[in-house]
């Protein structure tokens, strides 16, 4: 007997029909003989709607309200498939995050998990009960209020539920049938990856590839949670993520290049005509620090030798771009810098491959690909396997595409399926 975790996303449990389909599936998971917890999102556009109407009536609304708000969503789902799956004849039970044991710091909007006391799951599990967990909440440690884990959260619930639990894999449903070499929407060539090691995935999660969240990824790789990604719609094989040293001698292994993935989501600040001394760098990244603003892509010009001048240029996600100017606006005098220029009309195009370490001639590949295709390239960045670029938002899809084949990614056939349409 196997204890398995799945995770629901909002695709899976779009509609009445979703849910009781999704039920069929855990209810054969249980009659196989395996123990059951199931983590779901929201309904569909739940979680929007809500948020819609938060703004509605308060244009800024109480951070400890509005996850109050958020966290019916899951309650909504993870009620009515417990509903379905008793339909079917076996006993489930729904439990929120807090009911479920997960304890977060008190950052509303975007709490980090703690710890996970899931001992009300695992009586639950002993006594025969299939257990639905509300995914993307959990409870302060301190406030006992409840919190909301930010993007990605149920993603994470599912992850750190597995460890907690000690389950034997963490299996994510989304729309998709697992991890492609490039988004299926912009690549119908795309192919589908069979194993791809936490560090090839923690750098695709961070590059833009929405199938996993970067979160979920790292408390995977913290306590070596086998995922399996698959779809909901179909009962293919999907893509399993596990530890490098649980691919050796998979074929895949041998790639040089695991997939191209792409972040509409950024934008691009400039500091310009920063005085060259010591500490001005510092001091510009200090106050985006104290902001709590995430910083990808650095690149500094050299110093003009006529004014002692540079230039620094950064990206960052696209919602914090007006708190970022506003924050560098209120020390402009004390740093000394001339102007600040924004631009969010840019995206971020990563080549991911543990296979990069032992291949040169990766780097001109991929920049030929690019410039074949017409794009100008804004700025680079560099990990040990990963090379991002930061191009124009308009020539997002030419770049992901020629990047693609140049690395002969392409399948044969199209391969790729989205069911619902979300990627998620």
């Amino acid at each position: 007997m196997a204890l398995i975790v799945q995770k629901y996303g909002g695709s899976s449990v779009a509609d009445a029909e979703c849910v009781k389909r999704v039920a069929q599936r855990i209810v054969a998971t249980k009659k196989a003989g395996n123990d059951v917890v199931v983590v779901v999102s929201a309904m569909g556009d739940t979680t929007d709607d809500l948020i819609d109407k938060a703004e509605q009536v308060s244009p800024l609304p109480p951070a400890r309200e509005l996850d109050m708000l958020l966290t019916a969503g899951e309650r909504i789902s993870m009620a009515l498939l417990a509903m379905a799956i008793a339909n079917l004849g076996h006993e489930a039970r729904s439990f929120t995050g807090s009911q479920a044991g997960v304890i977060t710091d008190g950052a509303h909007g975007k709490a980090k998990i703690i710890d996970v006391t899931p001992g009300r799951i695992r009586a639950a599990l002993d006594e025969g009960s299939i257990c639905i967990v509300a995914g993307f909440q959990g409870v302060s440690q301190g406030t006992k209020d409840i919190t909301t884990l930010g993007r990605g959260g149920s993603d994470t619930t599912a992850v750190a539920l597995a460890a907690a639990l000690n389950a034997d894999v963490c299996e994510i449903y989304s729309d998709v049938d697992g991890v492609f070499t490039a988004d299926p929407r912009i690549v119908p060539a795309a192919r589908k990856i069979p194993r791809i090691s936490y560090e090839e995935m923690l750098e695709m999660a961070a590059s833009g590839a929405k199938i996993l969240h970067l979160r979920c990824v790292e408390y995977a790789r913290r306590y070596n949670i086998p995922i399996h990604v698959r779809s909901s719609f179909s009962q293919k094989e999907g893509t399993w993520v596990v530890d490098s040293s649980d691919i050796e001698g998979h074929e895949m292994e041998q790639a040089i290049i695991s997939g191209v993935a792409h972040d509409r989501s950024e934008a691009k600040i400039t500091v310009v005509g920063v005085p060259d001394k010591v500490g001005e760098a510092a001091t510009i990244f200090r106050v985006l620090s104290e902001a709590e603003i995430n910083i990808d892509m650095i690149v500094q010009n050299v110093s003009a030798a006529s004014t002692g001048r540079t230039d620094i240029s950064f990206t960052l996600p696209s919602s914090d771009g007006q708190t970022a100017l506003s924050a560098l606006n209120k020390v402009k005098e004390r740093i000394g810098f001339e102007s600040l220029r924004y631009d969010d009309r840019i995206g971020k195009i990563s080549l991911i491959g543990a296979g990069m370490r032992s291949h040169p001639g990766v780097t001109a590949t991929f920049f030929a690909a690019i410039a074949g295709a017409g794009v100008n390239i804004e700025m680079i960045s560099t990990s040990e396997i990963r090379i991002s670029v930061v191009v124009a938002q308009d020539d997002i899809d030419t770049a992901v595409a020629a990047a693609h084949r140049a690395f002969d990614l392409d399948a044969d056939q199209v391969e790729a399926v989205v069911y619902g349409g979300t990627g998620r």
